[in-house]
C-alpha cells in the first residue's frame, strides 16, 4: 500500500501524518520546538528548528507506523502563515524568522498604506496592511536592521523553507502567498505594482504554484535524514488555514469552517474572487486550484483558553496528570456548571492584539462585569463565550458580504469539546458539524499531495475521503439569550479602545 505524508509546520510543533490511498490516517506524530519572544509583542523562531524538528518527526513517524520510506508516494506541506524567512545568496538564514503573531510592525503598516493608499492597496491585493503580514516585516528589516536587509537575497515563508531543505527548490503556493501582501490575489501572480512601490526586489520572491502542483523532489541528503526515498515528489501545499479547510472538506460554496487552534479562523469557500470593499475580511486564494476564500482571524482563540489553563488551572492540571486525562476536559466540565452568560460576565479575548474585525496590535483582553458571586467556573465559561463571540464578529462580516452559509465545520483542538460545539451553534445560529478527519492542516496537506501525485481533483478526493460524523443544532432558547449578550459584547472594544491603548503605552514605558 502507498501513503501520502502530510506535514503541518505549526507555531509550537510540527505534526506529520501518513494517509493511505483510501484517505485513512495510518499514524501521526509531533515534535515541539521553542518560540522566542525577545521583547513584548515580538514573536520569532529559528528556521533551523523547523527543519530539524521536521526531519526527526518524519523518521519517528515512519518507525511508529512501521512504514518504509519507499511506500510514501508523495509529500504535502502546510504551515503557519506570514512568517518571514530571510536567506542570503548562499541560502543561509540571516536572522530568526518573524512570525504571524509578531506585532512590531505597526509603523511599517502605516507607511505602506500611506505610500500606496489604503484603497489602492485593497484593490491590488484584496487586503489591508496588517502587522502579522509579511511585507511589513520586510520593511521593518530594512528600517531596523539594514545590515541584514543588505544581505537578503531570498524571502520565504515557513513551510517553504522546509520544502527548500527537502528538495533544494524554491517555490510558494498561491494560498500562502496571499498573506504576504505582495500577491495580486485576483489574478494569482505577484503584484509588480506593490513590489515596485514598496521597493522590494522582485527577484527575492519565489515561483508560484497551485497547492497540488509538484514543486520539487526529495534530495538524497534529505532522504537520508528523514528515512524517505530520494526522488519522492513534494507538492506546493498551502498555508495552514487553506490546508485546514481542505482537511475538513470546505471546498464548495455554502460550507464554512471555524478553526479553533491557537488563533481562531472563520473561513468560507468562494468560487469567485470578491474582495471586501473595506478589507475587513481577508480575501485569499484557496488551496483548491482556481478558487478563493474569505476569512476572519482572531489572534488568540485557543490561545486565550491556553493562557487561562496555564495560569489558573493548577488543580485541573494536577488531576489531569494523576488521572491521565486532557486538562481541557476538566475545564470545559467546570465551565458547563456555570449558567449561560456567566451571570453577566464577559471576556475580551484580545490577549495578543487583534486582527478581525479590529485590526489593532494594541487591543488588550479583560474580564468585564466581575462581582463577588463569580467563581472559577464563571470565569472559565466566560473565556469560552468571549472567544466564540469574537469569532462571531467574523461570521457577521461573512454574512454581510453576501455569501450564504448552510453549514459550519468545526476543527482544531477546541472541536473535541461537545460543550463548546453546542455553544458555537447557539451563538452563531447555525448547525455545527465535525467530520471524520481530525488532523486538520496536516490532513489537507496529505490530500493535496494525493491530488498532485494521483492527478485527481481535490474536491473529488474530499468527497470520497471526508464524511460528517456529528451534527449539533442550535438551541433556540440559548440562541435568544446569547443574542442579548452578543449585543453588549460588540460595544466593549469601541468603548474601551482608548483605555486599552493608554494601558498598552504605559506598559511599554
Amino acid at each position: 500500500m502507498s501513503y501520502f505524508l502530510g506535514i503541518d509546520l505549526g507555531t509550537s510543533a510540527v505534526k506529520c501524518i501518513l494517509v493511505d490511498d483510501q484517505g485513512n490516517v495510518k499514524a501521526s506524530h509531533s515534535v515541539e520546538y521553542p518560540l522566542l519572544q525577545p521583547q513584548p509583542g515580538w514573536a520569532e523562531q529559528h528556521p533551523e528548528d523547523w527543519w530539524n524538528g521536521t526531519a526527526a518527526c518524519i523518521r519517528q513517524l515512519l518507525d511508529k507506523a512501521a512504514v518504509s520510506g519507499s511506500q510514501v508516494a508523495g509529500i504535502g506541506l502546510s504551515g503557519q502563515m506570514h512568517g518571514s524567512v530571510f536567506l542570503d545568496r548562499e541560502l543561509r538564514v540571516i536572522r530568526p524568522a518573524l512570525l504571524w503573531c509578531d506585532q512590531r510592525t505597526a509603523a511599517e503598516c502605516e507607511w505602506i498604506e500611506s505610500t500606496i493608499g489604503a484603497k489602492e492597496l485593497g484593490r491590488l491585493t484584496g487586503n489591508k496592511a496588517l502587522t502579522g503580514f509579511t511585507a511589513p516585516k520586510v520593511i521593518w528589516l530594512r528600517n531596523a536592521e539594514p545590515e541584514h536587509y543588505a544581505r537578503t537575497a531570498h524571502l520565504m515563508l515557513p513551510k517553504d523553507y522546509v520544502r527548500l531543505q527537502l528538495t533544494g527548490a524554491f517555490g510558494m503556493d498561491m494560498a500562502d502567498a496571499s498573506g504576504t501582501l505582495l500577491l495580486d490575489v485576483a489574478n494569482r501572480r505577484w503584484s509588480p505594482e506593490v513590489v515596485e512601490r514598496l521597493g522590494i526586489p522582485m527577484e527575492w520572491l519565489p515561483p508560484l504554484y497551485e497547492s497540488n502542483a509538484i514543486a520539487g523532489h526529495l534530495l538524497p541528503a534529505a532522504a537520508e535524514l528523514t528515512g524517505l526515498a530520494a526522488g519522492t515528489p513534494v507538492v506546493a501545499g498551502g498555508g495552514d488555514q487553506a490546508c485546514g479547510a481542505v482537511g475538513v472538506g470546505v471546498v464548495q460554496q455554502g460550507i464554512a469552517s471555524v478553526a479553533l487552534g491557537t488563533s481562531g479562523v472563520v473561513f468560507v469557500h468562494d468560487d469567485t474572487y470578491q474582495a471586501d470593499a473595506e478589507c475587513r475580511l481577508h480575501s485569499f486564494c484557496h488551496g483548491v486550484p482556481g478558487k478563493w476564500h474569505r476569512m476572519g482571524v482572531m489572534l488568540a482563540a485557543g490561545g486565550s483558553f491556553q493562557w487561562w489553563k496555564n495560569h489558573f488551572a493548577y488543580e485541573e492540571l494536577k488531576r489531569a496528570e494523576e488521572e491521565g486525562r486532557d486538562v481541557y476536559e476538566y475545564l470545559t466540565e467546570l465551565a458547563s456548571t456555570a449558567p449561560l452568560g456567566s451571570e453577566g460576565l464577559l471576556f475580551m479575548p484580545y490577549l495578543t492584539g487583534e486582527r478581525t474585525p479590529h485590526p489593532d496590535p494594541q487591543a488588550r483582553g479583560g474580564f468585564i462585569g466581575l462581582n463577588l458571586r463569580h467563581s472559577k467556573a464563571h470565569l472559565t465559561r466566560a473565556v469560552l463565550e468571549g472567544i466564540t463571540f469574537g469569532l462571531r464578529d467574523s461570521l457577521e462580516l461573512v454574512k454581510a458580504s453576501g455569501i450564504e452559509i448552510k453549514e459550519l465545520r468545526v476543527n482544531g483542538g477546541g472541536a473535541r469539546s461537545g460543550f463548546w460545539r453546542q455553544m458555537i451553534a447557539d451563538i452563531f445560529g447555525y448547525p455545527v458539524v465535525t467530520v471524520n478527519s481530525t488532523d486538520g492542516p496536516a490532513y489537507g496537506a496529505a490530500v493535496m499531495a494525493a491530488s498532485g501525485v494521483l492527478n485527481q481533483n481535490i474536491e473529488d478526493l474530499c468527497e470520497r475521503w471526508i464524511q460528517v460524523v456529528d451534527r449539533v443544532e442550535p438551541n433556540a432558547d440559548n440562541q435568544k439569550q446569547y443574542e442579548r449578550y452578543y449585543e453588549v459584547y460588540k460595544t466593549l472594544y469601541p468603548t474601551l479602545k482608548t483605555t486599552l491603548h493608554q494601558l498598552s503605552d504605559l506598559a511599554s514605558l
